[in-house]
């Protein structure tokens, strides 16, 4: 009888440590239910764990700070106060000796406090955020997945429309939807209502633009599950259309969808700070983080810290998502099993050491 190659031994201990870290998985997750095992994967998950206290921070500290929806905050300046320039308009916080000072973020050159603009451009920037995913995350599913499980002319018109919007100028459309938005008169109850809410306008139809990939990621995903055998055991016993969607297909491809709803919000940021950026986005008087580096970026060899604390924002609130979403598709998706390399270490090295008895049949 032949020896084993080395390269079969390899692939023999990866099979066995394979199957070591599924038996581990299952003996974790067995006898919860599907809430429990997803909040189980999701805080067993450092990287969303860390991200998500990141964001919780920035938000407390956004909406706190300078107040939101009419209420006061805790900071004595607002975004729009001017007041005399304190050491010559540099950062005040330190981290030796440890010190917050008068403007910690420092100012601008008439004298506005940019922390309390920091603060305020966090707000706009993620209230854009929060609209586009939740638009595109619903528009994208809702298409997609029509398109997906009902196929023939259904998915012919969707698909035809998901090309039309792809081909819409996007760049273009935001310059006209940030005129009427800025726009003070009242000829018409739109111009009046987007006056004064100018960044709901704004986040409101970057939403509506952005879900063409989404609901052709959905779109692919649904029309490779509504083929599994569960689906047509779910449509043999008399499940309805709707009860397929929701109950049986969406939950296996509630990992494409959560992944790329968080990655589209990530990319609202930039968009938004893009376009801000340009003029095409949040205009003066009020205040974006992309707005705040349109307006600073001459003075960057001068006063670098007009950019440090914006930037550091955006960088934070990018990465915070994305971490989030990593850690929801490894805790929806029922496909996603945790590798412990330990436990398949230790179970390889057991197994490699334990002799085989080869099965001699007994003499009659």
């Amino acid at each position: 009888m032949s020896q084993p190659t080395q390269e079969e031994e390899l692939l023999a201990q990866q099979a066995l440590a394979e199957a070591a870290a599924t038996e581990a998985s299952s003996e974790e997750t067995s006898g919860l239910s599907q809430g429990q095992i997803v909040r189980k994967r999701f805080f067993g998950h450092t990287g969303a764990l860390v991200g998500l206290a990141v964001l919780a921070i920035i938000l407390v500290l956004a909406f706190t700070s300078v107040g939101a929806w009419g209420l006061p905050g805790w900071w004595k300046y607002n975004y729009l106060d001017v007041s005399p320039l304190v050491n010559d308009g540099a950062p005040t916080a330190s981290l030796w000796p440890l010190a917050w000072g008068e403007h910690p973020f420092g100012q601008d050159r008439i004298g506005r406090d940019l922390f309390a603009m920091t603060m305020r451009g966090a707000q706009q920037s993620i209230t854009v955020m929060v609209l586009i995913g939740a638009i595109a995350g619903a528009v994208g599913a809702i298409v997609g997945g029509l398109a997906g499980y009902f196929r023939g002319w259904v998915e012919a018109v969707l698909m035809r429309l998901t090309d039309v919007i792809i081909i819409i100028p996007v760049l273009l459309l935001a310059a006209v939807v940030g005129q009427i938005a800025n726009r003070r008169d009242e000829g018409s109850w739109f111009a009046s209502f987007a006056s004064s809410n100018g960044v709901v306008i704004l986040g409101i139809f970057l939403g509506f633009v952005s879900w063409v990939g989404l609901a052709r990621l959905v779109r692919g995903e649904f029309l490779t599950l509504r083929e599994r055998e569960f689906v047509d055991a779910a449509r043999i016993s008399g499940a309805s259309n709707a009860r397929i969607i929701f109950k049986h297909i969406l939950p296996n491809a509630v990992g494409v969808l959560i992944v790329n709803v968080t990655l589209t919000m990530s990319a609202a940021i930039l968009l938004e700070t893009a376009l801000s950026y340009l003029g095409l986005g949040v205009h003066a008087p009020d205040i974006s983080l992309g707005l705040l580096v349109a307006q600073n970026q001459e003075a960057f060899a001068t006063r670098p810290w007009l950019f440090w604390f914006p930037g550091l924002f955006i960088i934070l609130i990018c990465l915070s998502i994305n971490f989030i979403g990593d850690g929801l598709r490894d805790a929806f998706d029922p496909r996603q099993k945790k590798f412990k390399a330990k436990s398949a270490v230790e179970s390889t090295r057991h197994s490699s050491t334990t002799p085989v008895v080869p099965n001699v049949p007994k003499e009659q």
